[in-house]
């Protein structure tokens, strides 16, 4: 029997729920990776590259609805993934 996870309001439940869970209970299939677009900005990369392609990264992520930077390290986050 699949049961939908509960809702945890703090990392304390979250935590306690994990250590005594049996999630093989638990319908796990709408589980995405972890992204890190949430950790904190603490270091900056600085780079060259041509025109053309930053012209064209600019424009890709306008026409996903968000900022150049956060398009590049979500890139940057796919391309250190794991292959499946």
């Amino acid at each position: 029997m699949n049961r939908q996870l509960p809702h945890l309001a703090s990392d304390e439940e979250a935590e306690h729920f994990i250590e005594t869970a049996d999630l093989s209970n638990y319908d796990l299939s709408a589980m995405k990776p972890h992204s890190f677009e949430f950790a904190e900005k603490s270091k900056q990369v600085n780079m060259r590259m041509p025109e053309q392609l930053l012209d064209a990264v600019k424009a890709r992520a306008a026409e996903l609805g968000m900022s150049y930077q956060r398009f590049i390290r979500q890139a940057l986050e796919t391309a250190i993934q794991p292959k499946r």
